[in-house]
């Protein structure tokens, strides 16, 4: 060891040497700055400061102005509706299983002949989001298989009570775009579940309107359906 350049050997009590590495002094890898730059730098550090100290004041407006929000921004959720008017959501409840935070609450129901709410044969007969308890992944909207669940820039959830701040379908659900048709009502007649999904299903037809005004005289959709059934294209015949 006494051979080794770089390390100082000492004595050890008891016997034996010890080898102690030599501490060599700190360099920096930042290259050294000029007097000049040394003398600029309290005014580039204050840069920022000064380029918007005379720059305007823009101040909010906010409640009595909205606020801005991006286009993407994750705020409450929404579930959505085919054009005819049937609801998009399957009750598959896939969104309930992917939520971290138990927020979700789905119960399913078959669709029946008289109770058609969506495309096949099931739909989300109870859907609860309890905001309590969200934290706005947006793992549920990934986790939807018909794009059912989205979310809007809504973010305005406060409310006075817990009770409140738990959402039910009725809540949830997109308001009636012009010329839907009111569920529950049957499918387009000749389509599956597998038109709406690809979208090729635009309006309501004649025939489901009628199936409403007879079951359901006084829908207040109907009027606005009836005449986006003579308007429409057949399903399927539509440009792609």
């Amino acid at each position: 060891m006494a051979d080794t350049p770089d390390k100082q050997v000492e004595p050890r009590a008891g016997g034996g040497d010890v080898a102690r590495p030599e501490v060599r002094p700190y360099e920096s890898l930042i290259p050294k700055r000029g007097p000049v730059a040394d003398a600029l730098a309290p005014a580039a550090g204050f840069g920022v400061t000064l380029k918007n100290f005379f720059s305007k004041t823009v101040t909010e407006q906010y409640p009595f102005e909205p606020a801005p929000v991006k286009p993407r921004f994750h705020g409450r959720h929404q579930l959505n509706r085919y054009a005819d008017g049937l609801e998009k959501c399957i009750g598959c409840e896939l969104c309930a299983w992917a939520c971290p935070a138990d927020a979700i609450y789905v119960e399913a129901a078959d669709n029946t002949p008289d109770q058609q709410f969506s495309p096949g044969e099931r739909y989300g007969r109870v859907y609860q989001i309890n905001y309590l308890r969200c934290i706005f992944c947006a793992l549920c909207i990934e986790a939807c298989p018909t794009r059912a669940l989205t979310m809007t820039n809504d973010f305005e959830l406060a409310g006075p009570t817990r009770e409140g701040l738990i959402f039910e379908k009725q809540d949830l659900l997109a308001p009636m775009a012009d010329g839907m048709l009111a569920a529950p009502h049957p499918m387009v007649e000749g389509t599956t579940d597998t038109e709406y999904y690809r979208g090729e299903v635009t309006a309501p037809t004649a025939t489901q309107v009628d199936w409403v005004a007879e079951h359901r005289p006084d829908d207040a959709t109907l009027d606005a359906a009836r005449a986006s059934a003579r308007t429409a294209a057949p399903t399927g015949q539509e440009t792609r």
